[in-house]
């Protein structure tokens, strides 16, 4: 087990920190991680397994086991239980003798259905999975009684038998629970919960034709297991009372359930289903795509185990869905290779540079350091010769301004090196494209500066032609083109949002010779291009070839600055008056003329419909109004809305259709963080937000 930072405070910590001052469980902390073995595990599980393991590590004798709920044969298969021990131990993290399976507990979970049909709690019916539906009802409708649902308990527990012995095919009979079909929680209308499946099964065989339900065996196998803190997603907070009603039936130990928020990652697919699919369809090259947001696909790409874990603790824990900027990883991981990466240098698109008075035949080796953040690092030797190779955009021979690289006439720094004059250019005579740069150097300026003291405004990267070694070279980008590819008003499919240029393959790229020789997954930091990831697979097979694991452009940098800047409340709720709800009034004794704007100054707004779902008063203020909005993006923004004078009510805003500008930046606020304005207008004392009467959809655009 690694000795992890420790995780900020959350609601869940706090909840089990009170449950050991009650000593409660006998002061046991014991947790769990159960995936299912029918796909690999995503950066979504991540923060779950840091979760489970994280909690158990901070508590004294804490447990975390590892169970595969594996009760879907037909899905299930080995190869991905082994890459999901692989992803646990990648991240850190050890179960120690705590492995288990569902499988493992099939009798016993025999013997509770068993029991729960002697009870009169379960019984064996003949629709079909179609007519169970049927029956079901809806949310507003209670679902129907199945007319097998009154069958003795003697003819239960013999069909029961013989659906174990194999006397009747597949999707002929199930066993119900026998529950409440009035029920305004669907789960508990009498679900299934066993199917006769005759398939294989990875672990047992052809031991089993029958299965147990996901909803059976889970909370049945935590109680058997002895976990205390039974940590799920939000989307099981529905299927509780089932598990309750499990457990307290058949009078076993009842462990504890708490729902948290899942990870949503913006230009990311995180359905095992989608995933699949996209690898099925020949999409990605497979799981371990560079572009996957699965585990192995993030270290292929060279995320770092490290990279990761700080994510997950920056995130935190929630209870509400939201959805978290990939920025925010890619940062995570560029912190973590900016203190670890060697720099070195390389050039992806490479242009011949030809230094005309440097000596035929001459190599140097100049000195340069491996990481400034780290100086045990140490230094390296690179080769310096008459020919080199520079970034083809490094040079421009008609350059636009403020273009302070090689050009013609002009002085530019090599990193490490000399100064460098460009005196001419060679260009192809069918295409025009310029194939070689003529240039001098001063021999005064080695290592970088001028002994008569003048300045260059450009540094450039570089790679001594006779001595660099040909890599190939993938640059990644999103896989999607939209931030939630998921969520398709218009209909589409989330493969209609692929982005036709996340991955380019460059093969003509040339690195310096000290890494030659690079292990696969090693990190560097090509100096002025990013960071690099050798790749772990291809270049066993082709020579190196590297990954970029992440641009040196740090978005979330500005994202972080701007949410830290914070005003007084009093400068808030003034801001607020006039960004929070855009009112179009002027108060009565200003007799100012309004300020003159161009029309360019509305094309920059991004108006959209939203739909209020919540709106409460906010303590503390008589003007704000805190607002929840869908705008078709998949969660619902916070806006703070200065028009509390205009709904003392604000129960009566919920459900109404409004204009929101949603191309502004978040503020961060005393209240929170406010991602929005909604349009209003009218007179002081009269005032309205401006909605529609027809059926726009949430997150329509308004000209």
């Amino acid at each position: 087990m690694i000795n992890a930072k420790p995780a900020p405070s959350d609601f869940i910590r706090s909840m089990i920190a009170e449950d050991l001052k009650a000593n409660k469980n006998d002061g046991r902390v014991h947790t769990r991680f159960p995936p299912e073995p029918n796909g690999y595990l995503h950066i979504g599980h991540a923060k779950s397994i840091c979760l489970n393991f994280g909690i158990a590590a901070e508590n004294k004798g804490g447990l975390c086991n590892l169970r595969f709920d594996d009760t879907n044969p037909s899905k299930e298969d080995v190869e991905y239980v082994e890459s999901i021990k692989a992803d646990i131990q990648w991240l850190g993290y050890d179960w120690g003798d705590r492995l288990y399976y569902a499988s493992d507990y099939f009798e016993q979970l025999y013997e509770y259905a068993l029991q729960l049909i002697n009870y009169g709690k379960a019984y064996v019916c003949d629709l079909s999975l179609q007519e169970i539906r049927e029956y079901r009802g809806t949310l507003t409708e209670p679902g129907r009684e199945s007319p097998y649902r009154n069958r003795s308990v003697g003819e239960n527990a013999d069909l029961f038998k013989r659906m174990r012995d194999g006397e009747f095919p597949d999707g002929s009979r199930v066993l119900r629970a026998k529950i409440d079909m009035a029920s305004p929680n669907l789960n508990m209308r009498d679900p299934v919960i066993y199917r006769i499946l005759h398939t294989s099964h990875h672990r047992t065989g052809d031991t089993w034709c029958i299965y147990p339900m996901y909803d059976f065996t889970h909370g049945l196998s935590d109680s058997i297991e002895g976990i205390t803190h039974s940590i799920c997603t939000l989307e099981f907070e529905d299927h509780r009372p089932l598990y309750d009603w499990f457990l307290d039936e058949l009078k076993v130990f009842h462990p504890q359930q708490i729902e948290f928020a899942r990870l949503n990652l913006s230009y990311t697919i995180m359905s095992k289903r989608s995933l699949l699919e996209l690898v099925e369809l020949g999409f990605v090259s497979g799981w371990d795509d560079p572009r996957m947001p699965t585990i192995i696909g993030l270290r292929r790409r060279g995320f770092t185990p490290e990279s990761i874990r700080e994510f997950c603790n920056r995130i935190g824990v929630a209870k509400k869905d939201s959805t978290v900027d990939v920025a925010l990883l890619e940062h995570s991981l560029r912190e973590d290779l900016n203190k670890r990466a060697p720099r070195v240098m390389a050039v992806l698109r490479p242009l011949r540079v030809v230094i005309d008075n440097y000596p035929e035949g001459k190599t140097e080796q100049l000195e340069a350091i491996n990481n400034p953040e780290d100086p045990a690092m140490g230094t390296r030797k690179i080769p310096f010769s008459r020919v080199l190779y520079i970034e083809r955009d490094d040079f421009r021979e008609n350059p636009p301004h403020k273009f302070f690289r090689l050009t013609p006439g002009r002085e530019v720094r090599l990193r490490y090196a000399y100064f460098i004059t460009c005196v001419g250019a060679v260009k192809d005579e069918k295409t025009g494209e310029i194939t070689e740069v003529h240039c001098t150097y001063d021999p005064q300026t080695k290592g970088g500066d001028s002994p008569d003291g003048r300045k260059v405004k450009s540094t450039l990267h570089w790679v001594s032609a006779e001595h660099s070694v040909n890599a190939e070279v993938r640059l990644y980008d999103h896989l999607f083109t939209r931030e939630n590819p998921a969520n398709s008003k218009e209909g589409h499919d989330f493969k209609s949002f692929l982005n036709p240029n996340s991955l380019e393959i460059l093969e003509s790229c040339h690195v310096e010779p000290s890494i030659a020789n690079a292990a696969p997954g090693e990190h560097f930091q090509f100096e002025r291009l990013g960071y690099f990831t050798v790749d772990n697979v291809d270049s066993k097979k082709r020579g190196i070839v590297f990954n970029r694991s992440v641009t040196l452009r740090d978005k979330w940098v500005k994202i972080e600055k701007a949410q830290k800047t914070e005003v007084k409340t009093a400068k808030e709720e003034k801001k607020l008056e006039r960004h929070g709800a855009i009112t179009l009034e002027r108060k009565k004794d200003d007799a100012r003329p309004a300020e003159e704007i161009g029309i360019d100054y509305f094309s920059k707004i991004d108006l959209r419909v939203a739909v209020i779902k919540e709106a409460s008063h906010i303590e503390g203020s008589d003007k704000l109004i805190r607002v929840m909005a869908d705008l078709g993006e998949g969660h619902l923004r916070q806006i703070f809305a200065g028009i509390r004078s205009a709904y003392p009510d604000p129960s009566k805003l919920v459900g109404k259709k409004v204009i929101v500008v949603a191309n502004l930046k978040p503020r961060k606020m005393k209240f929170g963080v406010s991602e929005g304005m909604i349009l209003s207008g009218g007179q002081e004392g009269n005032l309205s937000v401006t909605t529609f009467d027809g059926n726009p959809l949430p997150g329509d655009e308004v000209s």
